[in-house]
């Protein structure tokens, strides 16, 4: 794509390491980027010291104002945002609802960068969702929006193929490189009338619950291809467990192969887990406290024998 000749005024909105790629392709692109909004900086590590956003660090590092409000519904905020004058926003993971006068002050409105081929996945985690329900693909939307969640007419897509031993994390970051030259190519399409606007089905649409801790145990009577899913679903956070001798261990990777016995039943002693149907060789665990380790490394001082019954 040839260099934009008229650089656009854009406040960026994000706040996660997904988002980062896509602030730093306006900034190579040649927009100016007046203003970035983020999520507040929240304790962090053992001391609770205050940590910046990772797109709140990129921000600062490239000269570019950062303002964190906990709210845009305030007329304070919204007074603040019109001044910015500006042709779009871009939001990219940003963590806060965006009110409808705020999505109606820049002159081409906001544009977002989804993680999933909407109308799947609408919400808080399609990246996770996608992978725990064995989806073929998945890729980036960028969507005019509107204020229903995740519902704003589509402007483009890019699809990536979910290879069988991809996990969150992979995915992620296949993503978020995906999402800079994709948003790009609408924004600019938007501004020169040459990207048409598809609403979303909604016979189609899915939703990605928020990840919970409490989704984390595995549950043993499950197939041996859905432990898998739900193990790289959930790497790096909040992590799939197990438990043995009462003590709560996270699976790092795994991977099905034949077997069968009773649902978490140990079946060799190099850790093969019969399964609902099938069974799981855990490969790399992590238990409490400790460093992530190949399976047969923490067995050597630390054995789970053969017909051990995990919970």
């Amino acid at each position: 794509m040839e260099q934009t000749s008229s650089p656009l005024r854009v406040a960026f909105m994000g706040s996660p390491d997904f988002a980062v790629p896509t602030l730093q392709a306006l900034l190579d692109r040649g927009h100016t980027v007046v203003c970035v909004y983020s999520q507040p900086p929240k304790p962090a590590g053992r001391g609770g010291k205050l940590r910046k956003t990772p797109v709140h660090q990129a921000a600062e590092a490239a000269g570019i104002e950062v303002r964190t409000p906990t709210s845009l519904k305030t007329p304070e905020a919204l007074a603040d945002f019109q001044a910015l004058n500006l042709d779009a926003a871009v939001v990219a993971a940003y963590g806060l609802i965006l009110p409808q006068s705020i999505l109606d002050a820049p002159r081409f409105g906001c544009l977002n960068v989804h993680a999933s081929l909407l109308p799947r996945w609408r919400g808080a985690a399609p990246i996770h969702r996608a992978v725990l329900a064995g989806d073929a693909k998945s890729g980036v939307t960028i969507m005019q929006m509107v204020a229903a969640l995740d519902a704003g007419p589509m402007l483009l897509t890019e699809e990536v193929t979910i290879t069988p031993r991809m996990t969150s994390a992979d995915l992620h970051d296949r993503l978020a490189e995906l999402g800079g030259p994709a948003l790009i190519h609408a924004l600019e399409g938007v501004v020169a009338g040459t990207v048409t606007p598809v609403e979303q089905d909604d016979a189609q649409v899915t939703y990605a619950a928020k990840l919970s801790k409490e989704e984390a145990p595995l549950d043993w009577t499950k197939t041996a291809q859905g432990l898998d899913r739900q193990i790289r679903a959930f790497t790096p956070w909040p992590g799939a467990t197990l438990t043995v001798n009462d003590e709560v261990v996270k699976v790092l990777d795994a991977a099905p192969e034949p077997g069968s016995g009773q649902p978490g039943e140990v079946l060799d002693d190099g850790l093969l887990v019969a399964c609902g149907n099938g069974a799981l060789r855990l490969k790399k665990l992590q238990r409490p406290g400790k460093k992530a380790m190949a399976a047969e490394d923490m067995l050597r001082g630390w054995p789970v024998p053969k017909g051990t019954i995990l919970t």
